[in-house]
């Protein structure tokens, strides 16, 4: 192997979902040039607030607990093993249905993360805080 390449890297997320006791991201992979993958995690009634992100299209992987997607007004059930697409431009949103509803978002990398949990109202994901209030900061 080359010096200075990058290898592979097993993450038990589960793991790191139910020993972090955060809100909004708990975890973020580093060290691609290519994507941005975090953790997210929610208490039941917590989530993401209605946003539209113009930037890129998004994954959602469910990790643990139980919640859902809406996108675009319809509602996508998201629990451990479950995944749903968002394409990019879409309205969404995501909400917990249980306590630790953990998932793992995945998309293109286009800066650092704006998520900032407070209830369950908004982010920061796509210029938008926690509480549908445009965000002043990143």
């Amino acid at each position: 192997m080359p010096i200075g390449r990058a290898t592979g890297r097993v993450v038990d997320l589960a793991g790191v979902a139910s020993a972090e006791r955060g809100l909004g991201v708990v975890w973020t992979q580093e060290g691609s040039e290519d994507l941005n993958t975090n953790l997210v995690r929610f208490e039941a009634g917590e989530g993401v607030g209605i946003h539209v992100n113009d930037e890129v299209d998004v994954v959602f992987v469910g990790v643990s607990g139980s919640g859902t997607v809406v996108v675009e007004g319809e509602k996508f059930a998201l629990e451990p093993g479950r995944m749903v697409f968002v394409p990019k431009g879409c309205l969404r949103a995501t909400r917990s249905a249980s306590g630790e509803f953990a998932y793992l978002s995945i998309h293109r990398r286009r800066g650092p993360v704006r998520l900032a949990p407070r209830g369950g109202t908004g982010d920061g994901i796509g210029g938008r805080s926690i509480t549908g209030r445009r965000s002043s900061t990143v």
